[in-house]
């Protein structure tokens, strides 16, 4: 990524090889319960380890995994596309768990073993906090307990869980979230409670890694109708993987019902632009921009605010071939905006550091 020595890689992601991995971070009990239960892993179908998607190939060690030690991430995003900071979003599958105590134990294990076996090993690296949204106490005591580690700069969620993020029996995690000047990352992915899609269970992948877009889109009407930012105006919402282009048309539908229906939601006290250019940022891998620079340059205008765009690689998800971490049209002044500027003024624990 020429020119951006300095680049913030909001979404990147480690691997977690294998459930021994998290035993030392599990007390007696849960160790046991993993031995006894063989319980091997908590692979998602969201990203199944030999998809295509889930990782290049060139990227792939002699396991068939990629991304699985800090110095391998480092070494390419950092080291080749030039990134001075990188945040790490664990997409384990502790969101999966129905067991609201089992999620609590495998989600603090799993946030401590990204703070020993990756933020310890290299300054460059930041992450986000896991928390296990099944119990909306439990997840706020995670938050509680991870943030006096300042290298946490974000809360992590998935796309689709057991209900919309907008409700108020989420609320508290926001209100943790402003407490410590935390953005909450929104990332593609299910916990499988509910159809992927309005109309039921697809057949395919693709179909399920395509309809992540409709999660995402629901996902801001509830944030904004539901009221979040009234209850919490320091709230920031970053949409990691989300893809971009799918917002403008979103909105320009979302925003006219919204002036026939405002009534209803009085609370809503401007157009849902406005409060997405002042609460939402979205990540630029995938674009979702056909291969024509003139048209990322008239989909990033119908944005309506080139503030909201981050820069992120997301590896080891294969989104771009070569080295073309950021798609053509994007102008140089744009880059470094989208790479070093949205992104320091996204997360203010990265703002203290660049002080």
């Amino acid at each position: 990524m020429s020119g951006a020595l300095h680049a913030i890689d909001c979404d990147v992601h480690p691997t977690v090889p294998d459930m021994k991995a998290l035993l030392p971070y599990l007390d007696d009990f849960w160790r046991e319960t993993v031995e006894e239960r063989g319980i091997n892993s908590l692979e998602t179908v969201t990203y199944p380890p030999n998809s295509p998607l889930t990782s290049r190939p060139e990227w792939r060690g002699k396991n068939g995994r990629a991304a699985t030690a800090a110095a391998e991430v480092t070494a390419q995003v950092c080291d080749r596309w030039q990134a001075g900071v990188a945040i790490l979003n664990s997409l384990y599958g502790v969101g999966l768990l129905f067991s609201e105590d089992m999620a609590k134990a495998f989600t603090s294990a799993l946030n401590d073993w990204v703070a020993k076996e990756w933020l310890d090993q290299d300054p460059r690296l930041r992450a986000s906090i896991v928390i296990p949204l099944q119990n909306t106490e439990y997840a706020v005591d995670e938050i509680e307990r991870c943030a006096k580690d300042r290298r946490f700069v974000q809360i992590l969620t998935l796309a689709m869980g057991e209900m919309l993020l907008g409700r108020r029996h989420y609320w508290p995690i926001f209100a943790a979230a402003e407490r410590h000047g935390l953005p909450i990352g929104i990332h593609a992915g299910s916990a499988y409670r509910n159809p992927v899609t309005a109309l039921g269970w697809p057949t395919w992948y693709i179909e399920d890694y395509a309809a992540q877009a409709q999660g995402f889109q629901s996902q801001v009407a509830s944030l904004i109708t539901e009221g979040a930012f009234a209850k919490h105006p320091e709230l920031k919402i970053v949409l990691l993987e989300s893809g971009v282009t799918w917002l403008p048309a979103f909105l320009w539908r979302f925003g006219k019902f919204w002036r026939g229906l405002r009534t209803e939601v009085p609370w809503v006290d401007r157009a849902p632009w406005e409060i997405v250019r002042d609460h939402f940022r979205l990540t630029i891998q995938p674009l979702d921009a056909p291969d024509d620079p003139h048209a990322v340059e008239r989909a990033i205008e119908h944005l309506r605010s080139d503030d909201i765009l981050l820069y992120a690689s997301d590896y080891p998800h294969w989104q771009f071939d070569g080295d073309n971490v950021i798609p053509a049209g994007i102008s140089p002044a744009l880059r470094r905006k989208i790479a070093i500027d949205n992104p320091l003024a996204t997360y203010a624990r990265l703002k203290e550091d660049a002080r």
